[in-house]
């Protein structure tokens, strides 16, 4: 249709343009007879060809409306397939959905007379519940006449029977594992032990907080001193210690708790008598000086223990804090020999059961790595400690060992490793020396935890404390109680007491049959 629209208007724009073109000669006058003539037939031409194209038009579009007719019908017809079958999916669909809906009514209606059924189950079990219950209180009221007792008598004697029972069994089979245990491992140990502490041998030297100087005459005191005490300020203000001058002849003490601030001074001091110049600019000179030299030693001694111990691959730092353990002790111990001892134990125990002896000796020497700076920073040694061998790249076995190797119950090889060598170094002869009072106190201390049980008769705190004997009434204690009484005697010693090393606790059982003859 829009086609021929559209050879309709060209056909007119045609004929309309012959016809103003006709009327334009006849308008102007020019036109002949000729000229008339020839637009006639221009014009009837003009027509006709019109009328052709208008029937050709009229033809092509008549043919291109039955084209699209027909692919509009075509189109039609595979929609209403389409539709036909949604059509049928849908009404399957719609009966599934009624055959589940139908199902699960089914499903629905079983639930509720499984529910009913259950009821009634109930109901029936709660009666014979009931029946039961009374048929129980019956049977425990002529069980408490035939008894005598109450039922709460009668549950604490049960409970008394089992327990007793129980612990019974419970000693009978801690003998036997401890049995088990000591005919193999108490040998094992104590060879490895005996092995360790006679491959070792190492000297002490004494806890001190003060140092004595010697001086050639009682008048060096007064230069010491100096004009209104100038001196004597000097050398304490640059050095951090007390010098005490007193009545004693020929001796001035040094005194302070810090044993690098108090070897300082007194080599300074040795030093300024020896040069004779004693005042404020030469003891400032000299105390620099000594501070070098002493810094050189501690670098020195701690190179020197490392390499002794041949660990290898230790910080720089980490060397120093090693060698300024020379200067610091503890219960009379010099912490740097205790260390070493402790490394060079520790990796004879290491080598004795098949383990690294080199981590082994790295670790004891760390062990009380903090004492060097516990007195300059705020925390115990062990945190201290952990903190410098963390800092300073040690390996995570070292840090363990640290960190766990003074812990009453350490978990793992390396630092049980380090506390049994520093139990071994701290509680050698000579190793630490301790006030006869603080040594009673103790004795008297395990000796009274001891009597505080109940059965015990008589106790014995022997071999300087190391080990305790414990005599039992043999008619109130029996086999299997003493040896639950040496583990609770022990556990409450190793609770209340301060101690080097172990405890031993041996309970005796006697029994004594005894008859006259007259």
């Amino acid at each position: 249709m829009d086609t021929s629209v559209i050879i309709f208007s060209v056909v007119s724009f045609i004929v309309g343009f012959a016809i103003h073109f006709a009327y334009k000669m006849v308008k102007d006058g020019k036109e002949t007879e000729l000229g008339k003539n020839k637009a006639q037939v221009i014009i009837r031409d003009a027509e006709k060809e019109a009328e052709q194209k208008i029937i050709k038009s009229e033809l092509k579009a008549k043919n291109l409306v039955e084209k699209k007719t027909s692919e509009l019908d075509k189109m039609v017809r595979e929609k209403q397939k389409e539709l036909s079958k949604i059509e049928q999916r849908l009404q399957s669909k719609e009966e599934n959905v009624d055959r589940k809906f139908e199902t699960f009514d089914k499903k629905m209606a079983e639930v509720e007379k499984r529910e009913k059924n259950l009821d009634i189950q109930k109901e029936d079990i709660r009666a014979r519940e009931e029946e039961l219950d009374g048929i129980l209180e019956q049977a425990k009221g002529k069980l408490e006449e035939i008894a005598g007792l109450t039922r709460e008598a009668a549950r604490q004697e049960l409970v008394n029977i089992v327990e007793n029972e129980a612990k019974h069994e419970a000693a009978k089979r801690l003998k036997a594992i401890e049995e088990e245990l000591n005919s193999s491992a108490e040998e094992r140990a104590k060879d490895i032990i005996s092995i360790a502490m006679q491959r070792y041998a190492g000297s002490y030297t004494g806890e001190r907080t003060v140092s004595v100087v010697n001086l050639p005459n009682d008048d060096m005191k007064g230069r010491i001193i100096g004009r209104e005490g100038r001196n004597i300020r000097s050398l304490e203000l640059r050095t951090g210690v007390d010098l005490i001058i007193d009545d004693t002849p020929e001796t001035v003490v040094v005194s302070s708790l810090n044993p690098i601030r108090r070897e300082v001074a007194r080599k300074s001091l040795e030093k300024l008598i020896e040069d004779g110049r004693i005042h404020p600019a030469r003891i400032e000179e000299i105390v620099e000086e000594v501070e070098k030299d002493i810094k050189k030693e501690i670098q020195k001694a701690g190179e020197e223990a490392v390499f002794d111990l041949g660990i290898p691959n230790m910080h720089p730092e980490l060397i120093h804090h090693v060698g300024r353990l020379k200067y610091r002790t503890s219960y009379s111990q010099n912490i740097l020999s205790h260390s070493i001892e402790v490394a060079f134990i520790c990796g004879m125990l290491a080598s004795e059961i098949g383990y690294d002896s080199k981590l082994a000796r790295r670790a004891g020497l760390m062990h009380d790595i903090g004492k060097s700076v516990d007195h300059e920073i705020e925390g115990s040694h062990i945190e201290i400690g952990t903190d410098l061998v963390t800092k300073y790249g040690e390996p995570a076995e070292i840090i363990d060992a640290c960190e766990k190797g003074h812990d009453p119950q350490p978990q793992g090889v390396l630092p049980l490793l380090v506390q049994a060598a520093d139990a071994i170094s701290a509680a050698r002869p000579g190793a630490r020396r301790e006030t006869y009072e603080a040594y009673i106190k103790r004795i008297q201390d395990i000796e009274n935890i001891a009597l505080t049980f109940h059965g015990v008769e008589k106790c014995y705190a022997i071999q300087a404390g190391r080990e305790v004997r414990v005599i039992v009434e043999s008619g109130v204690i029996n086999d299997e109680e003493g040896a639950v009484l040496s583990h609770e005697i022990a556990k409450k010693i190793e609770k209340e007491v301060a101690y080097p090393g172990q405890v031993k606790v041996t309970v005796i059982r006697e029994v004594r049959s005894i008859a006259y003859a007259s």
